[in-house]
């Protein structure tokens, strides 16, 4: 399954979502590959990555190449990373992203990373694709790549005006270009359940019959420690609250467990254990 993790508005979580949803597909026994299309690179960074080091190069060097009569392409595996995880792997970013996208365009190259995508599937369960915080050449190419969106919300008002206007944008998008892209459900991300504005919020997707999965995310300080380590949490916490939540939220995800309209929007609440 081919799934990506978008959402116009910055600050949601899409890295973290990404790298914590693949890092337990691949614990779990899942050959799974992150696809990094952010210049800013934060989850090629959390799985351990280095711009420097030397190897397979990064997304960028993939989606750049030239073929000729005289030199052939690489193939999309050629650049993919092992990272430090068991069954995790990585397709790098690349500040060269932001350099070449006017590039890409003007060479419609706006389906390349869907070819790709194909021939890895042969050999990956699972693929997971971080996006930029915006509706640019790279997020399309890879909502026109994926079978299933996911879409972090952090519950603030300014994220339900920015959803609708997604919602509208991929919904537009999927009638031109893939039409098998699906929105698997919305990740409610740093949730805080005392709070009046989170409930109303969820109430009023709630209302609008949106697909929100049942597994809110809560705020914590154990996510920055996991960035700050480059572990993601089920190799840095494994029995931490958060790592149970986003445990959680892997099922729904896999399953496509959501809330009912007549549900309360209350944070599930596993058992508590130090990490």
């Amino acid at each position: 399954m081919k799934r990506v993790v978008f959402n116009q508005k910055g600050g949601v979580g899409k890295s973290s979502i990404t790298c914590n949803l693949a890092a337990i597909s691949a614990a779990r026994g899942a050959k799974t590959l992150v696809v990094d299309l952010d210049v800013q690179g934060n989850s090629s960074h959390y799985l351990g990555y280095e711009p420097d080091q030397p190897g397979n190069g990064s997304v960028a060097d993939f989606l750049d190449q030239r073929s000729g009569f005289f030199s052939v392409e690489k193939a999309p595996a050629e650049f993919v990373h092992a990272t430090p995880f068991e069954n995790l792997y990585l397709l790098p970013a690349s500040p060269k992203l932001a350099h070449i996208e006017k590039d890409l365009e003007s060479r419609y190259k706006i389906y390349k990373l869907r070819d790709a995508l194909v021939e890895l599937a042969k050999d990956y369960e699972e693929i997971y694709i971080d996006t930029p915080p915006n509706l640019n050449f790279y997020s399309k190419s890879a909502l026109i790549a994926a079978e299933e969106l996911l879409i972090p919300f952090d519950c603030d008002s300014f994220s339900l005006q920015a959803l609708h206007l997604l919602l509208e944008n991929v919904f537009e998008l999927k009638s031109d270009h893939n039409q098998a892209l699906e929105v698997g459900g919305i990740v409610v991300n740093q949730y805080q359940g005392q709070a009046r504005l989170p409930r109303q919020l969820i109430e009023a997707m709630q209302g609008e019959q949106l697909p929100i999965y049942n597994t809110f995310l809560p705020a914590s300080v154990k996510m920055k420690e996991s960035h700050s380590l480059r572990k993601p949490l089920p190799h840095m916490a494994a029995r931490h609250k958060l790592t149970l939540q986003f445990e959680l939220l892997h099922d729904d995800v896999m399953e496509g467990r959501h809330l009912r309209v007549e549900d309360e929007p209350v944070e599930q609440e596993p058992a508590e254990q130090s990490a």
